[in-house]
């Protein structure tokens, strides 16, 4: 399988804007990529605050990306802002009535969905958002994957690989701001190490609506830590990696670290 990382900027609180940039990238892949993975809240921005961006399921985001799915075969990873339950109306879904919706739309198939399990309160996310509580593992052409939307890349217990088989890759969208990357650095390659598996990280450059200036460092490694793929700070690009599952499997036999891992249940939040 191949994974697209694309580190780019957000135009903040525009959909229109953002869709056609989702889109003349997505194109570029056709026939390259298997899937494409985009940074966290792709079509507004991390507009916490911002409610009336909120969307159903079949609203146009997620319409606009099937089609994009269907017509370039391509399997496409982000979140968005989304009522979280069936009810219609906004007026109906304010004050921890959204969430915060990782998603993989896939060509000619249902959606995927994991919502963010760790809202940012720094950031106000607590406030008009709910939490995951239950953990979802995408599978696509044979590849497992577990997706963490941001803020959940620091807590490694929602992330734990605890059969050792869980999931073959960790996807990782987000908005997360220069001022704190040294921290993205080291999360990005502690969890793929402690989970032996591959990682793909895609964060967005640019400055948001709230003058956040955030510098990229979208990275992949593979089942040693390698590095796989990286951008130079504010770069805008594109680079693909490549999953062996058959180097993945002959790792984990050879060095069967999560027979040795601690047994927890996960909690729930309400």
């Amino acid at each position: 399988m191949k994974v697209a990382l694309l580190q780019y900027p957000i135009v903040w609180a525009d959909k229109q804007a953002n869709l056609r940039l989702a889109e003349e990238r997505i194109a570029a892949l056709a026939g390259k990529a298997d899937v494409a993975l985009l940074p966290e809240m792709f079509a507004t921005g991390f507009c916490t605050d911002h409610p009336e961006l909120a969307e159903e399921m079949d609203g146009e985001i997620i319409t606009t990306l099937q089609r994009l799915a269907d017509t370039y075969g391509i399997a496409i990873v982000s979140s968005l802002i989304c009522i979280g339950d069936k009810r219609k109306g906004l007026a109906r879904v304010l004050g921890r009535k959204l969430v915060n919706r990782g998603f993989m739309v896939v060509p000619n198939g249902p959606v995927q969905i994991q919502d963010k399990r760790h809202l940012y309160a720094h950031g106000g996310e607590d406030k008009f958002f709910q939490a995951a509580t239950e953990r979802q593992v995408f599978e696509y052409k044979g590849v497992k994957m577990q997706l963490l939307v941001c803020y959940d890349l620091r807590f490694p217990v929602w992330a734990r690989n605890r059969s050792g088989y869980d999931y073959d890759i960790l996807l990782v969208v987000a908005n997360w701001p220069e001022i704190r990357i040294q921290y993205w650095d080291a999360l990005v390659a502690a969890r793929a190490t402690e989970n032996q598996c591959y990682i793909a990280a895609v964060n967005c450059v640019g400055t948001d609506g709230k003058g956040l200036k955030y510098n990229g460092h979208s990275v992949a490694y593979n089942t040693r830590l390698e590095d796989m793929a990286q951008f130079a700070p504010d770069e805008e690009g594109t680079r693909i990696v490549e999953i062996d599952l058959e180097t993945l499997k002959h790792f984990r036999e050879v060095l069967p670290l999560w027979k040795d891992r601690d047994e927890f249940v996960l909690g729930t939040n309400s």
